[in-house]
Protein backbone atom coordinates (compact mmCIF):
# COMPACT_ATOMS: atom_id res chain seq x y z
CA UNK A 1 0.00 0.00 0.00
CA UNK A 2 1.33 3.46 -0.88
CA UNK A 3 1.84 6.16 1.74
CA UNK A 4 -0.80 8.92 2.26
CA UNK A 5 1.79 11.72 2.26
CA UNK A 6 5.46 12.10 1.48
CA UNK A 7 7.82 15.05 1.95
CA UNK A 8 11.51 15.97 1.87
CA UNK A 9 13.05 19.10 3.35
CA UNK A 10 16.62 20.29 3.97
CA UNK A 11 17.29 22.51 7.00
CA UNK A 12 20.14 23.76 9.15
CA UNK A 13 20.73 22.54 12.69
CA UNK A 14 23.05 24.30 15.12
CA UNK A 15 25.51 22.09 17.01
CA UNK A 16 25.48 22.30 20.77
CA UNK A 17 27.74 24.93 22.36
CA UNK A 18 28.55 26.49 19.00
CA UNK A 19 28.12 30.21 18.49
CA UNK A 20 29.42 30.57 14.91
CA UNK A 21 27.15 30.86 11.90
CA UNK A 22 28.19 27.41 10.59
CA UNK A 23 25.38 24.87 10.77
CA UNK A 24 24.98 21.20 9.84
CA UNK A 25 22.60 20.51 6.94
CA UNK A 26 19.96 17.90 7.76
CA UNK A 27 17.37 16.13 5.65
CA UNK A 28 13.91 15.57 7.07
CA UNK A 29 11.90 12.72 5.50
CA UNK A 30 8.19 12.69 6.32
CA UNK A 31 5.91 9.78 5.51
CA UNK A 32 2.27 9.78 6.69
CA UNK A 33 3.08 12.66 9.00
CA UNK A 34 5.90 10.81 10.75
CA UNK A 35 9.32 12.51 10.28
CA UNK A 36 12.85 11.15 10.47
CA UNK A 37 16.00 13.25 10.25
CA UNK A 38 19.46 12.38 9.03
CA UNK A 39 22.61 14.42 8.63
CA UNK A 40 24.05 15.13 5.19
CA UNK A 41 27.45 15.56 6.91
CA UNK A 42 27.79 18.95 5.25
CA UNK A 43 27.99 22.38 6.93
CA UNK A 44 26.84 25.78 5.64
CA UNK A 45 26.69 29.41 6.79
CA UNK A 46 23.22 30.32 8.03
CA UNK A 47 23.46 33.78 6.44
CA UNK A 48 23.69 32.14 3.01
CA UNK A 49 20.80 29.70 3.50
CA UNK A 50 17.20 30.08 2.32
CA UNK A 51 15.09 28.55 5.09
CA UNK A 52 11.90 28.61 3.02
CA UNK A 53 13.09 26.45 0.10
CA UNK A 54 15.85 24.65 1.98
CA UNK A 55 18.62 25.63 -0.41
CA UNK A 56 21.89 27.57 -0.47
CA UNK A 57 21.53 31.18 -1.61
CA UNK A 58 23.39 32.79 -4.49
CA UNK A 59 25.20 31.73 -7.62
CA UNK A 60 28.72 31.34 -6.28
CA UNK A 61 30.49 28.11 -7.17
CA UNK A 62 30.34 26.67 -3.64
CA UNK A 63 26.57 27.30 -3.45
CA UNK A 64 25.98 25.70 -6.84
CA UNK A 65 28.02 22.63 -5.83
CA UNK A 66 26.12 22.27 -2.55
CA UNK A 67 22.71 22.56 -4.26
CA UNK A 68 23.80 19.96 -6.83
CA UNK A 69 24.75 17.63 -3.98
CA UNK A 70 21.37 18.18 -2.30
CA UNK A 71 19.58 17.47 -5.59
CA UNK A 72 21.52 14.22 -5.91
CA UNK A 73 20.61 13.21 -2.37
CA UNK A 74 16.96 14.02 -3.07
CA UNK A 75 17.10 11.82 -6.18
CA UNK A 76 18.56 8.97 -4.08
CA UNK A 77 15.60 9.19 -1.71
CA UNK A 78 13.12 8.96 -4.57
CA UNK A 79 15.16 6.12 -6.08
CA UNK A 80 15.06 4.22 -2.78
CA UNK A 81 11.32 4.82 -2.57
CA UNK A 82 10.82 3.39 -6.07
CA UNK A 83 12.92 0.29 -5.27
CA UNK A 84 10.88 -0.36 -2.13
CA UNK A 85 7.62 -0.05 -4.09
CA UNK A 86 8.87 -2.48 -6.76
CA UNK A 87 9.97 -4.93 -4.06
CA UNK A 88 6.56 -4.67 -2.39
CA UNK A 89 8.12 -3.53 0.89
CA UNK A 90 6.78 -1.12 3.50
CA UNK A 91 7.53 2.57 2.96
CA UNK A 92 8.13 4.66 6.05
CA UNK A 93 10.46 7.47 7.06
CA UNK A 94 12.44 5.03 9.22
CA UNK A 95 12.81 2.49 6.42
CA UNK A 96 13.96 5.18 3.95
CA UNK A 97 16.46 6.55 6.45
CA UNK A 98 17.87 3.08 7.10
CA UNK A 99 18.00 2.41 3.37
CA UNK A 100 20.00 5.60 2.73
CA UNK A 101 22.43 5.05 5.60
CA UNK A 102 22.92 1.39 4.70
CA UNK A 103 21.56 0.14 8.03
CA UNK A 104 18.53 -1.38 6.34
CA UNK A 105 20.45 -3.29 3.67
CA UNK A 106 21.28 -6.91 4.25
CA UNK A 107 25.03 -7.22 3.82
CA UNK A 108 25.91 -9.89 1.26
CA UNK A 109 29.40 -11.22 2.00
CA UNK A 110 31.33 -12.87 -0.81
CA UNK A 111 33.05 -15.71 1.05
CA UNK A 112 29.95 -16.51 3.09
CA UNK A 113 28.00 -16.91 -0.16
CA UNK A 114 30.85 -18.94 -1.68
CA UNK A 115 30.91 -21.35 1.28
CA UNK A 116 27.16 -21.96 1.04
CA UNK A 117 27.48 -22.46 -2.73
CA UNK A 118 30.21 -25.09 -2.24
CA UNK A 119 28.18 -26.87 0.45
CA UNK A 120 25.38 -27.30 -2.10
CA UNK A 121 27.81 -28.58 -4.76
CA UNK A 122 29.23 -31.06 -2.24
CA UNK A 123 25.73 -32.34 -1.48
CA UNK A 124 25.09 -32.84 -5.21
CA UNK A 125 28.21 -34.89 -6.01
CA UNK A 126 27.15 -37.74 -8.33
CA UNK A 127 23.74 -36.02 -8.61
CA UNK A 128 24.66 -33.59 -11.35
CA UNK A 129 28.14 -32.55 -10.19
CA UNK A 130 31.43 -34.45 -10.06
CA UNK A 131 33.90 -34.50 -7.18
CA UNK A 132 36.45 -32.77 -9.45
CA UNK A 133 34.03 -29.87 -9.97
CA UNK A 134 33.64 -29.57 -6.21
CA UNK A 135 37.44 -29.61 -5.84
CA UNK A 136 37.75 -26.76 -8.37
CA UNK A 137 35.26 -24.63 -6.44
CA UNK A 138 36.90 -25.47 -3.11
CA UNK A 139 40.37 -24.54 -4.38
CA UNK A 140 39.02 -21.29 -5.84
CA UNK A 141 37.43 -20.47 -2.48
CA UNK A 142 40.74 -21.09 -0.71
CA UNK A 143 42.59 -18.82 -3.15
CA UNK A 144 39.92 -16.10 -2.93
CA UNK A 145 40.03 -16.17 0.88
CA UNK A 146 43.82 -15.81 0.90
CA UNK A 147 43.71 -13.04 -1.72
CA UNK A 148 41.16 -10.94 0.23
CA UNK A 149 43.32 -11.28 3.35
CA UNK A 150 46.41 -10.24 1.34
CA UNK A 151 44.89 -7.24 -0.45
CA UNK A 152 42.27 -5.92 1.98
CA UNK A 153 43.40 -7.33 5.33
CA UNK A 154 39.86 -8.62 5.89
CA UNK A 155 38.28 -12.02 6.50
CA UNK A 156 35.50 -11.32 3.98
CA UNK A 157 34.27 -8.69 1.53
CA UNK A 158 30.84 -7.32 0.63
CA UNK A 159 29.58 -8.11 -2.88
CA UNK A 160 29.18 -4.40 -3.62
CA UNK A 161 32.93 -3.92 -3.11
CA UNK A 162 33.79 -6.15 -6.08
CA UNK A 163 34.95 -4.39 -9.24
CA UNK A 164 37.40 -4.53 -12.14
CA UNK A 165 40.33 -3.75 -9.84
CA UNK A 166 39.48 -6.75 -7.66
CA UNK A 167 39.70 -9.11 -10.67
CA UNK A 168 42.83 -7.46 -12.11
CA UNK A 169 44.74 -7.60 -8.82
CA UNK A 170 43.45 -11.12 -8.16
CA UNK A 171 45.01 -12.23 -11.45
CA UNK A 172 48.29 -10.53 -10.46
CA UNK A 173 48.22 -12.27 -7.07
CA UNK A 174 47.60 -15.70 -8.63
CA UNK A 175 50.43 -15.23 -11.15
CA UNK A 176 52.99 -13.88 -8.69
CA UNK A 177 52.22 -14.90 -5.10
CA UNK A 178 50.71 -18.32 -5.96
CA UNK A 179 52.86 -18.81 -9.07
CA UNK A 180 49.92 -20.13 -11.14
CA UNK A 181 50.21 -20.15 -14.93
CA UNK A 182 48.05 -17.87 -17.09
CA UNK A 183 45.30 -20.39 -17.88
CA UNK A 184 45.00 -21.70 -14.32
CA UNK A 185 44.69 -18.13 -13.05
CA UNK A 186 41.94 -17.40 -15.55
CA UNK A 187 40.10 -20.59 -14.58
CA UNK A 188 40.04 -19.56 -10.92
CA UNK A 189 38.66 -16.11 -11.75
CA UNK A 190 36.09 -17.64 -14.13
CA UNK A 191 35.02 -20.07 -11.40
CA UNK A 192 34.51 -17.15 -9.01
CA UNK A 193 32.60 -15.42 -11.81
CA UNK A 194 30.19 -18.38 -11.96
CA UNK A 195 29.30 -17.82 -8.31
CA UNK A 196 28.78 -14.09 -9.01
CA UNK A 197 26.42 -14.90 -11.89
CA UNK A 198 24.25 -16.75 -9.38
CA UNK A 199 24.25 -13.62 -7.22
CA UNK A 200 23.09 -11.56 -10.22
CA UNK A 201 20.22 -14.01 -10.84
CA UNK A 202 19.17 -13.58 -7.20
CA UNK A 203 19.30 -9.76 -7.58
CA UNK A 204 22.09 -9.47 -5.03
CA UNK A 205 24.21 -7.80 -7.70
CA UNK A 206 22.88 -5.44 -10.36
CA UNK A 207 25.55 -6.35 -12.91
CA UNK A 208 28.74 -8.34 -13.35
CA UNK A 209 31.58 -6.52 -11.53
CA UNK A 210 34.12 -8.38 -13.72
CA UNK A 211 32.40 -7.58 -17.04
CA UNK A 212 35.37 -5.52 -18.31
CA UNK A 213 37.95 -8.12 -17.26
CA UNK A 214 38.80 -10.63 -19.98
CA UNK A 215 39.27 -14.23 -18.83
CA UNK A 216 40.45 -15.43 -22.24
CA UNK A 217 42.91 -18.31 -22.01
CA UNK A 218 46.06 -18.74 -24.03
CA UNK A 219 45.97 -21.56 -26.54
CA UNK A 220 48.15 -24.44 -25.42
CA UNK A 221 49.42 -26.74 -28.13
CA UNK A 222 49.39 -30.31 -26.89
CA UNK A 223 51.60 -32.52 -29.03
CA UNK A 224 50.31 -36.10 -29.26
CA UNK A 225 52.59 -39.13 -29.28
CA UNK A 226 53.75 -40.52 -32.60
CA UNK A 227 53.51 -44.22 -33.44
CA UNK A 228 57.24 -44.44 -32.71
CA UNK A 229 56.64 -42.96 -29.23
CA UNK A 230 53.85 -45.47 -28.55
CA UNK A 231 56.10 -48.33 -29.66
CA UNK A 232 58.96 -47.09 -27.45
CA UNK A 233 56.72 -46.97 -24.40
CA UNK A 234 55.04 -50.30 -25.17
CA UNK A 235 58.28 -52.24 -25.63
CA UNK A 236 60.35 -50.66 -22.85
CA UNK A 237 60.93 -53.15 -20.00
CA UNK A 238 60.54 -51.66 -16.51
CA UNK A 239 61.90 -53.37 -13.41
CA UNK A 240 59.59 -51.34 -11.15
CA UNK A 241 56.04 -52.67 -11.15
CA UNK A 242 54.34 -49.31 -10.54
CA UNK A 243 55.87 -47.99 -13.78
CA UNK A 244 54.56 -51.02 -15.66
CA UNK A 245 51.08 -50.37 -14.25
CA UNK A 246 51.10 -46.68 -15.11
CA UNK A 247 52.44 -47.40 -18.59
CA UNK A 248 49.66 -49.91 -19.27
CA UNK A 249 46.89 -47.63 -18.00
CA UNK A 250 48.26 -44.75 -20.09
CA UNK A 251 48.39 -46.94 -23.22
CA UNK A 252 44.83 -48.12 -22.53
CA UNK A 253 43.74 -44.46 -22.73
CA UNK A 254 45.77 -44.01 -25.93
CA UNK A 255 43.74 -46.82 -27.51
CA UNK A 256 40.35 -45.74 -26.11
CA UNK A 257 40.53 -41.94 -25.85
CA UNK A 258 39.09 -42.00 -22.32
CA UNK A 259 40.01 -39.13 -19.99
CA UNK A 260 41.65 -39.87 -16.65
CA UNK A 261 38.45 -39.56 -14.61
CA UNK A 262 36.60 -41.92 -16.97
CA UNK A 263 39.36 -44.54 -16.94
CA UNK A 264 39.60 -44.38 -13.13
CA UNK A 265 35.84 -45.04 -12.75
CA UNK A 266 35.51 -47.61 -15.56
CA UNK A 267 33.89 -50.84 -14.35
CA UNK A 268 33.71 -54.27 -15.97
CA UNK A 269 29.94 -53.88 -16.26
CA UNK A 270 30.54 -51.07 -18.77
CA UNK A 271 32.29 -53.49 -21.14
CA UNK A 272 29.57 -55.14 -23.24
CA UNK A 273 29.10 -56.95 -26.53
CA UNK A 274 28.41 -54.41 -29.26
CA UNK A 275 26.33 -54.56 -32.40
CA UNK A 276 29.16 -56.47 -34.13
CA UNK A 277 29.55 -59.02 -31.34
CA UNK A 278 32.87 -57.49 -30.26
CA UNK A 279 33.69 -55.88 -26.92
CA UNK A 280 32.62 -52.22 -26.59
CA UNK A 281 32.86 -49.59 -23.86
CA UNK A 282 29.42 -48.10 -23.18
CA UNK A 283 29.61 -45.27 -20.65
CA UNK A 284 29.09 -41.55 -20.10
CA UNK A 285 31.77 -38.90 -19.81
CA UNK A 286 32.10 -37.69 -16.25
CA UNK A 287 32.83 -34.13 -17.40
CA UNK A 288 29.85 -33.57 -19.71
CA UNK A 289 27.59 -36.59 -19.08
CA UNK A 290 27.76 -37.23 -22.85
CA UNK A 291 27.41 -40.86 -23.96
CA UNK A 292 30.55 -42.66 -25.12
CA UNK A 293 30.33 -45.82 -27.25
CA UNK A 294 33.53 -47.25 -28.68
CA UNK A 295 34.80 -50.65 -29.82
CA UNK A 296 37.86 -51.90 -27.97
CA UNK A 297 41.04 -52.31 -30.01
CA UNK A 298 43.16 -55.46 -29.45
CA UNK A 299 45.89 -53.64 -27.42
CA UNK A 300 43.24 -52.29 -25.03
CA UNK A 301 41.69 -55.75 -24.66
CA UNK A 302 45.10 -57.25 -23.87
CA UNK A 303 45.69 -54.66 -21.12
CA UNK A 304 42.24 -55.36 -19.63
CA UNK A 305 42.94 -59.09 -19.60
CA UNK A 306 46.31 -58.51 -17.94
CA UNK A 307 44.71 -56.86 -14.88
CA UNK A 308 41.55 -58.95 -14.46
CA UNK A 309 43.02 -60.70 -11.37
CA UNK A 310 44.46 -57.55 -9.77
CA UNK A 311 42.91 -57.22 -6.25
CA UNK A 312 41.32 -53.82 -6.99
CA UNK A 313 39.87 -55.09 -10.27
CA UNK A 314 38.78 -58.46 -8.91
CA UNK A 315 37.26 -57.21 -5.63
CA UNK A 316 35.81 -53.84 -6.75
CA UNK A 317 35.00 -54.67 -10.38
CA UNK A 318 37.27 -51.96 -11.79
CA UNK A 319 38.77 -52.45 -15.26
CA UNK A 320 42.18 -51.07 -14.23
CA UNK A 321 43.95 -50.24 -10.92
CA UNK A 322 44.25 -46.49 -11.53
CA UNK A 323 46.28 -44.29 -9.15
CA UNK A 324 45.58 -40.63 -8.43
CA UNK A 325 46.00 -38.25 -11.36
CA UNK A 326 48.89 -36.53 -9.57
CA UNK A 327 50.79 -39.79 -9.10
CA UNK A 328 50.02 -40.95 -12.63
CA UNK A 329 51.48 -37.76 -14.13
CA UNK A 330 54.53 -37.92 -11.87
CA UNK A 331 55.30 -41.49 -12.98
CA UNK A 332 54.62 -40.64 -16.64
CA UNK A 333 57.42 -38.06 -16.51
CA UNK A 334 59.70 -40.81 -15.25
CA UNK A 335 58.54 -43.09 -18.08
CA UNK A 336 59.15 -40.38 -20.69
CA UNK A 337 62.71 -39.84 -19.42
CA UNK A 338 63.43 -43.57 -19.42
CA UNK A 339 62.06 -44.00 -22.97
CA UNK A 340 63.90 -40.95 -24.31
CA UNK A 341 60.68 -39.11 -25.21
CA UNK A 342 61.32 -35.37 -25.32
CA UNK A 343 57.72 -34.33 -24.57
CA UNK A 344 55.92 -33.26 -21.42
CA UNK A 345 54.06 -36.51 -20.89
CA UNK A 346 50.75 -36.17 -19.02
CA UNK A 347 47.74 -38.44 -18.91
CA UNK A 348 45.72 -35.97 -21.00
CA UNK A 349 48.10 -36.50 -23.94
CA UNK A 350 46.68 -40.02 -24.28
CA UNK A 351 43.31 -38.58 -25.36
CA UNK A 352 44.99 -36.42 -28.00
CA UNK A 353 47.04 -39.41 -29.16
CA UNK A 354 43.89 -41.47 -29.66
CA UNK A 355 42.27 -38.67 -31.66
CA UNK A 356 45.25 -38.14 -33.96
CA UNK A 357 47.84 -40.92 -34.15
CA UNK A 358 45.53 -43.87 -33.47
CA UNK A 359 42.36 -42.86 -35.35
CA UNK A 360 42.44 -39.85 -37.70
CA UNK A 361 45.92 -40.61 -39.01
CA UNK A 362 44.70 -44.08 -39.91
CA UNK A 363 41.74 -42.85 -41.91
CA UNK A 364 38.96 -42.94 -39.31
CA UNK A 365 36.48 -40.14 -40.20
CA UNK A 366 36.36 -37.19 -37.79
CA UNK A 367 32.61 -37.73 -37.28
CA UNK A 368 33.30 -41.24 -35.96
CA UNK A 369 36.15 -40.02 -33.74
CA UNK A 370 33.87 -37.32 -32.34
CA UNK A 371 31.29 -39.93 -31.32
CA UNK A 372 33.89 -42.14 -29.68
CA UNK A 373 35.33 -39.21 -27.72
CA UNK A 374 31.87 -38.35 -26.44
CA UNK A 375 31.89 -34.86 -27.96
CA UNK A 376 28.67 -32.94 -28.56
CA UNK A 377 30.01 -31.14 -31.64
CA UNK A 378 32.74 -31.53 -34.27
CA UNK A 379 34.23 -28.25 -33.10
CA UNK A 380 35.31 -29.95 -29.87
CA UNK A 381 36.93 -32.77 -31.83
CA UNK A 382 38.80 -30.36 -34.10
CA UNK A 383 40.37 -28.85 -31.00
CA UNK A 384 41.79 -32.25 -30.02
CA UNK A 385 42.41 -33.71 -33.43
CA UNK A 386 45.05 -31.63 -35.14
CA UNK A 387 46.37 -33.87 -37.90
CA UNK A 388 50.03 -34.67 -37.44
CA UNK A 389 52.66 -34.15 -40.17
CA UNK A 390 52.72 -37.84 -41.06
CA UNK A 391 49.07 -37.80 -42.11
CA UNK A 392 49.62 -34.62 -44.13
CA UNK A 393 52.61 -36.27 -45.82
CA UNK A 394 50.61 -39.40 -46.69
CA UNK A 395 47.72 -37.36 -48.12
CA UNK A 396 50.05 -35.25 -50.24
CA UNK A 397 51.87 -38.38 -51.47
CA UNK A 398 48.55 -39.81 -52.64
CA UNK A 399 47.78 -36.52 -54.39
CA UNK A 400 51.16 -36.59 -56.12
CA UNK A 401 50.41 -40.09 -57.47
CA UNK A 402 47.07 -38.91 -58.85
CA UNK A 403 48.64 -35.88 -60.50
CA UNK A 404 51.41 -38.05 -61.91
CA UNK A 405 48.85 -40.45 -63.42
CA UNK A 406 47.00 -37.54 -65.00
CA UNK A 407 50.21 -36.16 -66.55
CA UNK A 408 50.81 -39.51 -68.34
CA UNK A 409 47.50 -39.38 -70.25
CA UNK A 410 48.32 -38.85 -73.96
CA UNK A 411 47.19 -35.52 -75.32
CA UNK A 412 46.17 -34.63 -78.91
CA UNK A 413 48.84 -32.56 -80.62
CA UNK A 414 46.65 -29.92 -82.21
CA UNK A 415 48.21 -27.00 -84.07
CA UNK A 416 46.70 -24.39 -86.31
CA UNK A 417 48.29 -23.54 -89.60
CA UNK A 418 48.03 -20.12 -91.00
CA UNK A 419 45.77 -21.47 -93.72
CA UNK A 420 43.48 -23.19 -91.23
CA UNK A 421 43.10 -19.98 -89.33
CA UNK A 422 42.16 -18.13 -92.49
CA UNK A 423 39.51 -20.75 -93.28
Amino acid sequence: MLEKSFGLFFFLKQPKNQRSDERYIYLRITVDGIPKELSTKRMWNSSRWDQVVGRAKGTKEDALKLNAFLDLLRAKVYGAKSELILAGKEISAEVLKSYLTGDGEEKRMLLDIFVKHNDQINALIDKGYSYRTFQRYRTTLDHTTAYIKWKYGKSDLELKELNYEFAKDYFFWLRTIKNCNHNSSMKYISTLGTVLKECIKKNWLKNDPFCNFSTAQEEVEIVPLTQEDITAISTKPFTIQRLNNVRDIFLFSCYTGLAYVDVSKLRRTQIVNGIDGEKWIITKRQKTNSPTRLPLLPPALEIMEKYKDHPKCRDENYVLPVLTNQKMNAYLKEIADTCGIDKKLTFHIARHTFATTVTLSNGVPIETVSKMLGHKSLKQTQHYAKIIDLKISEDMAALKQKLSAISKIPRLNISYSEGAVKQ
